[in-house]
């Protein structure tokens, strides 16, 4: 049951993720506040750290702002070491 708990509060962080990136390119597109920097790679940070890197592509969005991409991919690189850790670690 936890897993599922946990996949689902996955799933709806990635969500949000995508529908903040889309919110923000509207906003730079209108010229209207941004959403900061630090809320983005918040959400890539607790989870949504797929949707953000998609997101950039899908909507063509800070593909090219420094040093948020390195911070982006930096998270993801770290996230992705933590999952094969935990899983080398699961299947010992």
């Amino acid at each position: 049951m936890i897993k599922v708990g946990i996949a689902l509060l996955l799933i709806a962080i990635n969500l949000w993720t995508v529908f903040r990136f889309w919110q923000d390119k509207q906003r730079a597109l209108s010229r209207e506040p941004r959403i900061p920097e630090a809320d983005l790679l918040g959400l890539a940070l607790f989870g949504g750290s797929p949707a953000a890197l998609l997101a950039r592509r899908w909507f063509r969005h800070k593909t090219r702002k420094e040093p948020f991409s390195t911070q982006l991919f930096a998270i993801f690189a770290v996230q992705c070491g933590v999952a094969i850790g935990l899983a080398s670690y699961a299947l010992t």
